[in-house]
């Protein structure tokens, strides 16, 4: 069926029949796109604005091309949250209905390097506490999380079964979370990280860098998480001024 039925560009029209395709179910998550050469005849345009309504739905994580392979739907994100608001990982995985879990990686204590220093206004001789883990969602991996806090407001042990470090550092250290200044960057393909979350290999990642600060505006947690793209989005509120 023809989508020439409006004065607007004609990728723009496409862009708005795949995503009601889509959303009615015509095209299901996951499932193969026709061909462009198909697709194209269905739609009556050109190959080359079809290409154009493509690359645009690919930079929305709407469809991913595979090379050689074809055009696919993507699934839908099962989390999404504001960047504007600072949730832990594991509310993140409750709102959205679904158990939380984590499997332990390691924790090690190193020397504060110049990075550490700057960033907790610390001295070279303290240590810092290094722990990575990997979150889970009813027992699939979807967050990978570096997390590194100034030994000092760690006890000598604390339990790594406490699944959020937002807990651990109010109940431990009596040290509310209640900012953080955060930036946000797509990856591609992560040779270590992209099959411990059991990515496919098209799959992109999100990593949100985070440093944390207390009620005194002290520096107390720096966190690297990596988002499977395909399970989280995140939004902006943004208000005139």
């Amino acid at each position: 069926m023809s989508i020439k039925a409006d004065n607007r560009h004609l990728y723009l029209q496409v862009i708005d029949r795949i995503k009601q395709d889509i959303e009615e179910g015509i095209y299901k998550e996951r499932e193969q796109l026709p061909s462009e050469f198909d697709l194209a005849k269905l739609l009556g345009v050109s190959r080359a604005t079809l290409r154009e309504a493509l690359r645009i739905l690919e930079e929305e994580n709407i469809i991913i091309r595979r090379h050689g392979v074809g055009t696919f739907v993507n699934a839908k994100p099962l989390f999404s949250s504001g960047i504007e608001q600072l949730n832990s990982v594991t509310n993140m995985i409750v709102q959205a209905g679904m158990k939380p879990g984590t499997i332990f990686f390691s924790s090690d204590t190193e020397a504060a390097t110049e990075e550490d220093v700057r960033r907790f206004s610390c001295s070279i001789d303290d240590e810092i506490v290094v722990i990575e883990r990997v979150r889970t969602a009813n027992g699939e991996p979807v967050v990978y999380c570096v997390d590194k806090v100034p030994k000092a407001y760690l006890p000598d042990t604390f339990s790594h079964e406490e699944e959020s470090m937002f807990n651990i550092l109010a109940d431990t250290a009596q040290r509310k979370i209640t900012y953080a200044v955060a930036e946000i960057e797509p990856v591609g393909y992560h040779e270590r990280i992209s099959p411990i979350l059991e990515c496919e290999p098209e799959t992109a990642l999100l990593v949100l860098k985070q440093m944390h600060f207390d009620e005194m505006d002290e520096p107390i947690l720096y966190s690297v998480n990596y988002f499977r793209a395909d399970k989280f989005s995140f939004h902006v509120l943004r208000k005139r001024v």
